[in-house]
């Protein structure tokens, strides 16, 4: 995958790794804020305003980034509120395409054929790579973010007064622990995943393995414990959590390298991802075609063939017990 180098596409791509081959993943470029009356955000200019219909966003179904924004915006009852553009599956020579093909929603605001030309035309002389996801304002014709985790945030609380559904995933009296929480599973998990799959040197994806490993390991002793990864109450880090769980035994065990073991072998993270996906809110953000066809398809460096294997079956529908196992 390319990126803009001031606002043209390039095929550049050897910044993403250091000297002794571990992945590194350039940090978001709009870092702007939506918020209830347009001020400005933690880390980002106002002038944005909670409005119904003025966003849209910009996803893959694959993508486990854009995944928690779905989430997000499906709790909080924003479906009616912000519309959204789906990219095929496959991401090539020119990064993520608005190509037909099952399940892809195109973009009806700019008429782009790939993510980039968003972004130009956001920024003609932008520099950066093409991600998804994306928030787009309608009115004033940019990219307010592409930072995953801001937007979750901004849906989370931008838009109660203009019509979201009830319900704080990111209440003040748990922000310091749920960020503790959110940073080890981001450079460790989330992340890690990548850094185990895109190292270049036998080291870097030891290293990487290793420290995976042993946040899987801590998270299901503390999931023996309690029903989410803070007590009875969804918050924040269950949605950030959840997409690279679901994708795990799909992709990240085989073509990631990740197999130590499988989430299917830790019985309360198994629990947990099934408790999360049987959620209707959550489980209809899933499309597992689209994970498995992007993963083994797009990272022609990690899987040359690009044969999509027929594997593995698992029933993320089978029951769990961990309502009842921690009814308070």
């Amino acid at each position: 995958m390319g990126l803009l180098i001031d606002g043209r596409w390039t095929q550049e791509t050897s910044d993403s790794r250091n000297e002794k081959g571990r992945y590194q993943r350039r940090d978001s470029v709009f870092r702007n804020w939506v918020t209830a009356n347009g001020a400005p955000g933690p880390s980002g200019n106002g002038g944005f305003v909670a409005a119904p219909g003025r966003y849209h966003l910009y996803i893959s179904h694959a993508c486990p980034w854009a995944h928690r924004t779905m989430i997000m915006r499906s709790l909080k009852g924003l479906d009616d509120q912000i519309d959204y553009s789906v990219v095929n599956w496959l991401m090539a020579e020119n990064g993520w395409t608005f190509d037909d093909g099952p399940g892809v929603i195109a973009d009806p605001l700019n008429k782009a054929e790939y993510m980039y030309h968003v972004y130009q035309a956001s920024d003609p002389n932008s520099n950066t790579r093409a991600t998804v996801p994306v928030l787009w304002d309608k009115q004033q014709g940019i990219i307010v973010s592409n930072e995953s985790s801001e937007i979750i945030r901004m849906f989370n609380g931008a838009f109660d007064g203009v019509g979201a559904r009830e319900g704080d995933y990111y209440p003040h009296e748990l922000r310091a622990e749920i960020d503790a929480v959110n940073e080890r599973i981001y450079h460790t998990l989330n992340n890690g995943v990548y850094r185990c799959g895109f190292a270049t040197t036998q080291e870097a994806c030891d290293e990487s393995v290793d420290a995976l490993f042993d946040t899987l390991d801590w998270l299901e002793e503390r999931l023996g414990q309690t029903r989410y990864l803070f007590g009875s109450r969804l918050t924040e880090a269950d949605i950030r959590l959840f997409p690279t769980l679901i994708r795990f035994d799909l992709v990240y065990v085989g073509h990631f390298k990740c197999n130590k073991r499988r989430i299917v072998d830790y019985p309360n993270l198994w629990g947990y991802t099934r408790d999360l996906y049987q959620r209707p809110e959550i489980g209809k953000t899933v499309n597992f075609q689209y994970i498995k066809n992007h993963y083994y398809m797009s990272h022609p460096h990690v899987n040359p063939s690009r044969i999509v294997p027929a594997g593995p079956i698992v029933d993320f529908t089978e029951p769990h017990d961990r309502a009842v196992k921690f009814a308070s």
